[in-house]
């Protein structure tokens, strides 16, 4: 085999490799997300009529402000204040770019 033949497979799967990872942090950041989705709606996008805001199109920085302020009990909430301390604040920082990066409707 030349050297040309391992050096194009290796570069294939590291291409691969790399693929398969961004896959995987996808699937896991839209899943993280999905356990947004009994209150907020699918994709950030509640029921029309809801008394809870859509999560689709919120500005990262207000969706990060929002949910510490839940998490440190200083915005009251029927339930949010509790789902909130379940979030680590890289959790909270990937929903908000990922909500954010939505279309909102």
């Amino acid at each position: 085999m030349s050297l040309r033949a391992i050096l194009l497979g290796a570069a294939l799967a590291a291409s691969t490799c790399a693929a398969a990872a961004q896959d995987a942090k996808t699937l896991h950041l839209k899943a993280l997300a999905a356990t947004c989705a009994n209150c907020h709606g699918t994709a950030g996008r509640a029921v029309e009529g809801s008394a809870v805001p859509g999560l689709a199109g919120m500005p990262a920085a207000y969706f990060t402000e929002q949910m510490k302020a839940f998490k440190s009990g200083a915005r009251q909430a029927t339930v949010m204040h509790q789902l909130a301390k379940g979030y680590s604040e890289a959790q909270i920082e990937q929903l908000a770019g990922y909500f954010a990066a939505l279309p909102r409707n």
